[in-house]
Protein backbone atom coordinates (compact mmCIF):
# COMPACT_ATOMS: atom_id res chain seq x y z
CA UNK A 1 0.00 0.00 0.00
CA UNK A 2 2.81 2.40 0.83
CA UNK A 3 4.32 1.84 -2.62
CA UNK A 4 1.04 2.85 -4.26
CA UNK A 5 0.76 5.92 -2.05
CA UNK A 6 4.36 6.87 -2.81
CA UNK A 7 3.74 6.46 -6.54
CA UNK A 8 0.65 8.66 -6.27
CA UNK A 9 2.56 11.27 -4.30
CA UNK A 10 5.41 11.22 -6.83
CA UNK A 11 3.11 11.48 -9.85
CA UNK A 12 3.25 14.39 -12.27
CA UNK A 13 -0.25 15.47 -11.23
CA UNK A 14 0.72 15.58 -7.54
CA UNK A 15 3.90 17.51 -8.37
CA UNK A 16 1.94 20.01 -10.44
CA UNK A 17 -0.62 20.59 -7.69
CA UNK A 18 2.03 20.68 -4.95
CA UNK A 19 4.53 23.02 -6.64
CA UNK A 20 2.32 25.37 -8.64
CA UNK A 21 0.92 28.09 -6.43
CA UNK A 22 -1.90 28.83 -8.87
CA UNK A 23 -2.84 25.23 -9.58
CA UNK A 24 -2.88 24.43 -5.86
CA UNK A 25 -4.93 27.55 -5.14
CA UNK A 26 -7.36 26.68 -7.93
CA UNK A 27 -7.77 23.06 -6.83
CA UNK A 28 -8.08 24.04 -3.17
CA UNK A 29 -10.55 26.84 -3.94
CA UNK A 30 -12.62 24.52 -6.11
CA UNK A 31 -12.65 21.95 -3.30
CA UNK A 32 -13.91 24.60 -0.86
CA UNK A 33 -16.61 25.60 -3.36
CA UNK A 34 -17.53 21.93 -3.83
CA UNK A 35 -17.92 21.40 -0.09
CA UNK A 36 -19.97 24.60 0.19
CA UNK A 37 -22.33 23.43 -2.55
CA UNK A 38 -22.56 19.95 -1.09
CA UNK A 39 -23.09 20.80 2.56
CA UNK A 40 -25.03 23.97 1.75
CA UNK A 41 -27.59 21.91 -0.17
CA UNK A 42 -27.61 18.92 2.16
CA UNK A 43 -28.24 20.75 5.43
CA UNK A 44 -31.57 22.35 4.41
CA UNK A 45 -32.69 19.10 2.77
CA UNK A 46 -31.84 17.10 5.87
CA UNK A 47 -33.58 19.61 8.13
CA UNK A 48 -36.69 19.27 5.94
CA UNK A 49 -36.42 15.47 6.23
CA UNK A 50 -36.28 15.90 10.01
CA UNK A 51 -39.61 17.74 9.90
CA UNK A 52 -38.75 21.43 9.60
CA UNK A 53 -40.57 23.57 7.04
CA UNK A 54 -43.43 21.12 6.62
CA UNK A 55 -45.21 23.60 4.37
CA UNK A 56 -42.50 23.05 1.74
CA UNK A 57 -42.95 19.89 -0.28
CA UNK A 58 -39.99 17.51 0.16
CA UNK A 59 -40.02 16.58 -3.51
CA UNK A 60 -40.00 20.21 -4.65
CA UNK A 61 -37.13 21.05 -2.33
CA UNK A 62 -35.21 17.97 -3.47
CA UNK A 63 -35.63 18.92 -7.13
CA UNK A 64 -33.67 22.09 -6.38
CA UNK A 65 -31.16 20.90 -3.79
CA UNK A 66 -30.24 17.37 -4.88
CA UNK A 67 -28.64 18.48 -8.18
CA UNK A 68 -26.67 21.18 -6.34
CA UNK A 69 -25.44 18.62 -3.80
CA UNK A 70 -24.59 16.19 -6.60
CA UNK A 71 -22.51 18.82 -8.42
CA UNK A 72 -20.73 19.60 -5.16
CA UNK A 73 -20.05 15.91 -4.52
CA UNK A 74 -18.66 15.36 -8.01
CA UNK A 75 -16.38 18.41 -7.72
CA UNK A 76 -15.22 17.27 -4.26
CA UNK A 77 -14.54 13.75 -5.55
CA UNK A 78 -12.35 15.23 -8.30
CA UNK A 79 -10.47 17.84 -6.26
CA UNK A 80 -10.15 15.92 -2.98
CA UNK A 81 -7.92 13.17 -4.41
CA UNK A 82 -5.81 15.83 -6.14
CA UNK A 83 -5.17 17.48 -2.78
CA UNK A 84 -4.63 14.10 -1.11
CA UNK A 85 -2.04 13.17 -3.74
CA UNK A 86 0.22 16.06 -2.72
CA UNK A 87 1.02 14.30 0.57
CA UNK A 88 -0.52 10.88 0.09
CA UNK A 89 1.83 8.94 2.37
CA UNK A 90 1.42 11.39 5.24
CA UNK A 91 -2.34 11.88 4.83
CA UNK A 92 -2.99 8.13 4.66
CA UNK A 93 -1.45 7.80 8.12
CA UNK A 94 -3.86 10.32 9.67
CA UNK A 95 -6.87 8.78 11.41
CA UNK A 96 -8.81 12.00 10.78
CA UNK A 97 -8.40 11.55 7.01
CA UNK A 98 -9.59 7.94 7.20
CA UNK A 99 -12.58 9.04 9.29
CA UNK A 100 -13.38 11.79 6.77
CA UNK A 101 -13.29 9.30 3.90
CA UNK A 102 -15.51 6.89 5.83
CA UNK A 103 -18.04 9.64 6.58
CA UNK A 104 -18.11 10.79 2.94
CA UNK A 105 -18.64 7.19 1.79
CA UNK A 106 -21.37 6.60 4.35
CA UNK A 107 -23.10 9.90 3.57
CA UNK A 108 -23.06 9.23 -0.17
CA UNK A 109 -24.18 5.63 0.40
CA UNK A 110 -27.10 6.76 2.55
CA UNK A 111 -28.20 9.24 -0.11
CA UNK A 112 -28.05 6.56 -2.81
CA UNK A 113 -29.97 4.14 -0.58
CA UNK A 114 -32.70 6.67 0.17
CA UNK A 115 -33.11 7.56 -3.49
CA UNK A 116 -33.08 3.91 -4.55
CA UNK A 117 -35.70 2.94 -1.95
CA UNK A 118 -37.91 6.01 -2.01
CA UNK A 119 -37.61 7.31 -5.53
CA UNK A 120 -35.43 9.91 -7.12
CA UNK A 121 -37.00 12.90 -5.38
CA UNK A 122 -37.62 11.19 -2.02
CA UNK A 123 -41.31 11.92 -2.21
CA UNK A 124 -42.23 8.37 -1.18
CA UNK A 125 -40.05 8.10 1.94
CA UNK A 126 -42.03 7.53 5.12
CA UNK A 127 -41.60 10.18 7.82
CA UNK A 128 -39.52 7.69 9.82
CA UNK A 129 -37.26 6.88 6.86
CA UNK A 130 -36.91 10.57 6.08
CA UNK A 131 -36.04 11.49 9.68
CA UNK A 132 -33.50 8.67 9.97
CA UNK A 133 -31.86 9.70 6.73
CA UNK A 134 -31.86 13.38 7.65
CA UNK A 135 -30.22 12.78 11.03
CA UNK A 136 -27.66 10.27 9.73
CA UNK A 137 -26.84 12.49 6.77
CA UNK A 138 -26.27 15.54 8.96
CA UNK A 139 -23.90 13.54 11.17
CA UNK A 140 -21.98 12.23 8.15
CA UNK A 141 -21.61 15.46 6.22
CA UNK A 142 -20.98 17.81 9.12
CA UNK A 143 -18.57 15.25 10.53
CA UNK A 144 -16.77 15.00 7.19
CA UNK A 145 -16.60 18.80 7.00
CA UNK A 146 -15.14 19.01 10.51
CA UNK A 147 -12.62 16.25 9.79
CA UNK A 148 -11.55 18.01 6.60
CA UNK A 149 -10.86 21.22 8.48
CA UNK A 150 -9.00 19.36 11.23
CA UNK A 151 -6.54 17.86 8.74
CA UNK A 152 -4.70 21.17 8.70
CA UNK A 153 -4.14 20.94 12.46
CA UNK A 154 -2.86 17.35 12.68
Amino acid sequence: MEAALTALQDSALADTVRYSRWVYAGVNGTHVLAVALLVGAIVPMDLRLLGLWQGIDRAALARVLVPVAAIGLVLALVTGPMLFATRAVRYASYDIVLLKLALVGLGAGLAILLHARAGLWIDRATPRQAAFHGAASLVCWIGALACGRLIAYV
